[in-house]
């Protein structure tokens, strides 16, 4: 079964307040959809960071959490 969509789509004013990884925005219908990951160094950074280091005990939270 074909199924055909068409659609005309207007946007006058579209505000994105972050895209993350794995994160989709999507306008409109698709039957699929094509991934595409890109990285981008805009730190202008030459060498690689360093590794992180524990800051505490795993059970240890930074914002004191209630249990209800």
């Amino acid at each position: 079964m074909h199924i055909t969509v068409n659609q005309s789509i207007y946007i006058h004013f579209l505000k994105v307040g972050s895209i993350t990884n794995s994160s989709v925005l999507q306008i409109g219908s698709t039957g699929s959809m094509q991934t595409l990951s890109q990285l981008y160094n805009t730190g202008g950074y030459s060498t690689a960071a360093e590794q992180a280091t524990a800051a505490g005990e795993a059970s240890e939270s930074l914002v004191p959490l209630s249990p209800f």
